[in-house]
């Protein structure tokens, strides 16, 4: 491929902009580990496009697939199109796959509910470590980032398209968890909380975490059952909410 305004390369036109993070037909996976990992979890390929480098990569990937349309392209063409520096040299356009139903969550024991955590990499980096750590889904609020946008795909190492989740409707869907048989944990700094040290997690457990920099609104604090907090020392206010992620998921596994 020379001309990157070429029609066949439409699943990959601005990749940054706001407008396409949270498109209904796709996804983009970066890179060819991402690639290979979306083969992997079955999702249906779109369209490859990726340096020369890359293509005897892909093409075992492809054996015994429905015709895959594979564009090769040099590093600045593949910029010009994406609007952003493909580190990896390798994009793959697939179909969006459906998200996970509220039945097969509520069957789970262990969920991590996100309020408002807008930044990708954090938003991956919690799928990445929820998976790794033995937890059963992921669900997001609202206004929370998409787990399929490329950046969360990328920063969870392809284990947005392993680890079941969904999208809320909104808040009331706290009272579901509930009804459902499990403790609403909220994650907060307040020297008010239960510390993770000394808190014996029930049987179905929903860990609650807040929006980088606010944390948890006052509402979805009120509705929590228990409030938890991880003994620190008053060097800094608060962590990273994926590093907080990280040490809650596994105290409370």
């Amino acid at each position: 491929m020379t001309d990157p305004a070429d029609p066949r390369l439409t699943d990959f036109v601005g990749l940054r902009d706001a407008q396409l993070r949270r498109s209904t037909d796709r996804f983009i996976a970066e890179g060819l580990k991402i690639i290979e990992r979306s083969f992997a979890a079955g999702c249906t390929p779109r369209s490859l496009l990726l340096q020369p480098r890359w293509l005897d990569g892909v093409l075992p990937l492809l054996a015994g697939s429905p015709e895959v349309p594979v564009y090769v392209g040099t590093e600045k063409m593949i910029e010009q199109v994406s609007g952003f520096h493909v580190h990896r040299g390798a994009l793959g356009s697939f179909d969006r796959p459906a998200e996970a139903s509220w039945d097969d969550l509520l069957a789970a024991r262990r969920l991590i509910v996100c309020q408002d955590t807008v930044d990708h990499a954090n938003l991956g980096a919690i799928i990445r470590l929820a998976a790794g750590l033995g937890w059963d889904g992921l669900v997001v609020s609202p206004g929370s980032a998409d787990p399929l946008y490329r950046r969360a795909i990328k920063a969870s190492m392809g284990a947005s398209l392993e680890l079941p989740w969904l999208r809320m409707a909104g808040e009331g869907d706290l009272e579901r968890l509930r009804a459902a048989g499990f403790t609403v944990a909220a994650s907060t700094i307040s020297p008010r909380a239960v510390s993770i040290d000394d808190y014996q997690p029930p049987g179905k457990l929903a860990l609650l975490l807040g929006a980088e920099g606010d944390g948890l609104s006052a509402d979805w604090l009120a509705e929590a059952d228990v409030h938890l907090t991880i003994p620190m020392t008053d060097r800094v206010d608060s962590l990273n909410v994926a590093t907080a992620a990280a040490i809650l998921a596994h105290a409370l596994r």
